[in-house]
């Protein structure tokens, strides 16, 4: 189970790759679900609107069965698969990128679309601005106020971070931890008597 993944923080900018004659613009988007697809994408048919295609791919999720790659009308494989292959070579997830090409009257075949669709990918992910993100869990942690001092010295020791609490005579907190160790953690905290950790329903 991974605990972390890279995706890009915002759009990024136009860029432009050429190849005789034929003009392909790349972008870069943020993606939380694949409904967002069309309106990323929408606009980019009225700022080139003699673009013939607007090929993308995307990437949802820290797991490796959630994308899709459309050629948009370019021969199969031509287009999408060769902007997927930069996505996954960036390694990230939760993220869009679209090419948008104008033809310049040269018919480039299905290697140079390949290279093209490819290069222009890449460029746009080398302009972007990358960040790895945890997945986290939760677990619940249960203790009277005594021993607050001993808890907050865990959670200090380890980088949780604390998402909720209650603080009186007997004290509530939820904490958010590395999800492939939310077991291991509760399993450790309960080692800490009176001090009991659950995993949220």
């Amino acid at each position: 189970m991974k605990d972390s993944y890279k995706t890009i923080v915002k759009p990024t900018e136009e860029t432009l790759y050429k190849d005789r004659g034929s003009k392909f613009y790349g972008y870069a988007f943020p993606l939380t679900t694949d409904e967002e697809v069309n309106d990323l994408i929408a606009p980019l048919r009225n700022i080139h609107p003699k673009a013939g295609h607007h090929c993308y791919a995307w990437k949802l999720g820290p797991g490796e069965d959630n994308y899709r790659a459309n050629d948009d009308g370019e021969p199969s494989h031509s287009a999408g698969d060769p902007i997927l292959g930069q996505i996954n070579s960036y390694e990230l997830s939760d993220v869009l990128v679209v090419v948008s090409r104008i033809f310049g009257g040269t018919k480039l075949g299905v290697g140079g679309l390949i290279s093209a669709y490819r290069e222009t990918a890449r460029i746009a992910l080398s302009n972007s601005k990358i960040i790895t993100r945890t997945i986290t869990a939760r677990v619940e942690i249960h203790f009277e106020y005594p021993q607050m001092s001993q808890v907050m010295r865990f959670i200090d020791e380890h980088n949780f971070r604390i998402e909720h609490q209650e603080l009186t005579t007997t004290c509530f907190m939820t904490i958010a931890v590395p999800k492939s160790r939310q077991k291991e953690v509760a399993d450790l905290i309960n080692t800490m008597y009176p001090i009991s950790a659950k995993i949220p329903a």
